[in-house]
């Protein structure tokens, strides 16, 4: 990461941006995910975009994304059955409860309903209070900070437990 970062089209980047981008590969790499040593295109989300999957299997399912722009980056997650970790959303620190609970992404209930249900909708509730989201601007931290790092890590992990396999003896 931190080659391909020094390269001339990533002089947008701050280096606490930098600083964070490597931070969050390595721990990622430890957790078992990898962004397979390409930066993108951001097409509508940014200039450029760091997509994490799953180190050693076919599936090509995202697991984060991180959207760098001109000024700024962005770390996205992607989570399902949400409800299934009210207990921990409830309890993290404010500015990981916040992607919950707040209106960001909030569900309009567009026209992509069929039968009065719609794929892209997550619906939870946190604290008793029903929420629906569109999956399609869910679940980003906006400006992440290495000070943070620890509890998007955190966070990530409640989600997506090790798989680690226990030797047999």
């Amino acid at each position: 990461m931190t080659e391909i970062l020094n390269e001339e089209r990533f002089k947008i980047i701050s280096d606490e941006d930098k600083a964070f981008l490597i931070a969050f590969d390595s721990a990622m790499n430890q957790l078992g995910y990898h962004y397979g040593n390409q930066i993108g295109s951001g097409y509508c989300w940014g200039k450029y975009m760091i997509i994490y999957r799953r180190i050693g299997v076919k599936n090509k399912k995202v697991y984060a994304r991180i959207y760098i722009r001109d000024n700024s980056i962005s770390l996205r997650l992607y989570f399902s059955k949400i409800q299934k970790h009210e207990k921990f959303i409830a309890n993290a620190p404010n500015h990981i409860n916040r992607v919950f609970v707040d209106d960001n992404g909030k569900c309009n209930h567009c026209n992509n309903e069929k039968d009065g249900k719609c794929k892209f909708r997550k619906t939870y509730s946190i604290d008793g209070h029903i929420i629906e989201k569109c999956n399609g601007e869910t679940f980003v931290f906006n400006a992440p900070s290495l000070d943070k790092l620890n509890d998007y890590i955190e966070l990530f992990s409640e989600f997506y437990p090790s798989r680690k396999r226990k030797v047999t003896e």
